[in-house]
């Protein structure tokens, strides 16, 4: 378990490292910084002097090594929009973009393995049928357009909830959260649901695919000649085997939700790591963009560890061919 451990660790080191060298050499152009950070009577002289300052001017190899020794120490750089170190900005925006991942993730996996469930077991009634046409048209409408027609819905005509912003949220420490406010949670409540949908057909969809699948298995006729009930095969024995697709699907999403929130972000105006990337893409802010990128690797990486971690907990198999290997 050590050396697996161990292998997967260095494995995650790795693509940390690749992520951070692509990322800085693309973002090289989105376009100049110093031209976004001085006015129009500046000189040319002023502005090589600031390009040098900021260390533009070397080649993008000693740029690279330079910024892989500030990481090392723990440092991100500073914002070229903002002046602020990068590290302190992502801190900020962190605790939104984790609030709407984790709740639009808890909806969309409190929704989809019971829906998926219920459409396997019963494949042919109206309403699984329904569940499908559902999830079919939740899977083709993009982010963007389902976050305007919610708030064309529950903003503009029936002015239910907010449609912009984060609400009042309370610090515990560094933390910020809404979800102990009743304002918190209005704002959340179209964003987590515009960002969960997608999830919540996806992981429906896969359920029942995989719960077809595994009904049709010899131990589940056994099961079923044994005597066992229902909520035994379904919920004991069937569900259980669904569970690793599923798990590594979620698990992969979480990432995507807490990576890619940044469209939902851009049209709620939710205060996150998201909105903070659009604006320094905008701005050509490079080491927001390449904080943003390492940050976001790191979250994959650690999801997909979390996920081969949770394999063999739900496997047996898989823990005796790695004590076998």
């Amino acid at each position: 378990m050590l050396s697996y451990l161990l292998e997967r660790l260095l494995q995650s080191l790795l693509v940390l490292l690749a992520i951070s060298l692509i990322g800085f050499v693309v973002f090289r152009y989105v376009g100049d910084p110093v031209l976004n950070m001085v006015g129009q009577n500046t000189s040319v002289q002023e502005i090589e002097i600031l390009r040098e300052d900021l260390g533009l001017n070397a080649s993008v190899p000693v740029q690279f090594w330079r910024y892989l020794g500030k990481v090392l120490h723990g440092q991100l750089g500073l914002s070229y929009r903002h002046a602020r170190p990068v590290a302190t900005l992502l801190a900020e925006r962190f605790p939104a973009t984790m609030e709407l991942a984790l709740v639009s993730t808890l909806f969309a996996l409190g929704l989809a393995i019971p829906l998926g469930v219920y459409t396997a077991i019963r494949p042919h009634h109206w309403l699984s049928q329904v569940f499908l046409g559902v999830s079919l048209a939740g899977v083709s409408l993009p982010t963007f357009l389902i976050g305007i027609l919610l708030i064309l819905a529950f903003s503009v005509t029936l002015p239910w909830l907010p449609s912009f912003g984060r609400g009042d949220v309370l610090r515990l420490g560094w933390w910020s959260t809404g979800l102990l406010t009743l304002d918190g949670w209005r704002h959340l409540v179209m964003p987590a649901v515009t960002l969960g949908l997608f999830n919540l057909t996806l992981v429906m969809r896969l359920v029942r695919s995989e719960m077809l699948e595994v009904l049709r298995t010899d131990y589940i006729k056994f099961a079923r000649a044994r005597g066992l009930g229902r909520r035994a095969i379904y919920f004991g024995h069937a569900l259980r085997n669904t569970l690793i697709p599923v798990v590594t699907v979620a698990g992969l999403q979480l990432g995507g939700v807490l990576a890619f929130s940044i469209i939902t972000e851009q049209v709620f105006q939710w205060p996150g790591m998201g909105l903070l990337f659009i604006q320094a893409v905008g701005f050509a802010d490079l080491p927001v963009m390449s904080g943003y990128l390492l940050l976001v690797g790191v979250i994959f990486v650690t999801i997909n560890l979390t996920v081969d971690l949770l394999y063999l907990v739900i496997d047996p198999r898989l823990r005796v061919a790695l004590i076998l290997r």
